[in-house]
């Protein structure tokens, strides 16, 4: 497999480490911003550039730009793979979506649901039966306990924490240290031990 990775920012380098390491050949990095120079020794393209049929994942955290991103690459005529770190633990009966990717030291439990494009990074953690819905992002050393729904491009920030069986609504950040202990409503920003939500 040739795969091109989308965005060549900070997550962008770090999925390229995770290829490296479960042996996947990159063979350019897709950014509209850093066209025409070079990352890492890959050169780097405009999207358009990437040839139908090629295989792409999207490096970029921002759940709203990832789904951007994978949209015009799907029309392009690419399609999505997964990327996961060997060092990552995976627990049977997991089961994964399109275009995700798992950093290095990431621990997802078992029956847990991926879907599309989610981003699971290095050190964090997912409980058991948990649910992922498409565009989801989970930073370093976050906590997401057994049984919790995180809707669609739900960001949870470094070293969070969202506590048993609980639902995030779409769209909603949980920020850096927060302490999730009881459902949240889509379209929130939310930070603090209890989570709450700061005016915007």
């Amino acid at each position: 497999m040739e795969l091109y990775i989308a965005g060549a920012g900070g997550l962008g380098r770090e999925t390229y480490d995770a290829a490296l390491a479960a042996a996947i050949n990159v063979v350019a990095f897709l950014d509209d911003r850093l066209s025409g120079t070079k990352v890492r020794g890959l050169p780097v393209l405009l999207p358009t550039d990437a040839p139908a049929g090629g295989a792409y994942v999207v490096g970029i955290a921002d759940p709203q730009a990832r789904r951007r991103v994978s949209e015009q690459l799907d029309r392009c005529g690419l399609t999505p793979v997964n990327v996961v770190h060997p060092q990552a633990i995976v627990g049977p009966e997991t089961t994964f979506g399109t275009g995700c990717v798992v950093l290095g030291g990431a621990y997802i439990s078992s029956s847990v649901r991926i879907n599309d494009h989610v981003s699971i990074q290095y050190n964090a953690t997912v409980g058991h039966d948990a649910v992922l819905n498409d565009g989801v992002t989970v930073y370093p050393g976050a906590n997401v306990a057994g049984s919790v729904v995180l809707d669609e491009d739900v960001t949870i920030g470094s070293n969070a924490v969202v506590l048993q069986g609980l639902t995030v609504g779409r769209g909603t950040f949980v920020g850096a240290g927060a302490v999730v202990t009881h459902d949240l409503g889509p379209g929130l920003v939310v930070a603090g031990a209890p989570a709450r939500p700061l005016q915007q």
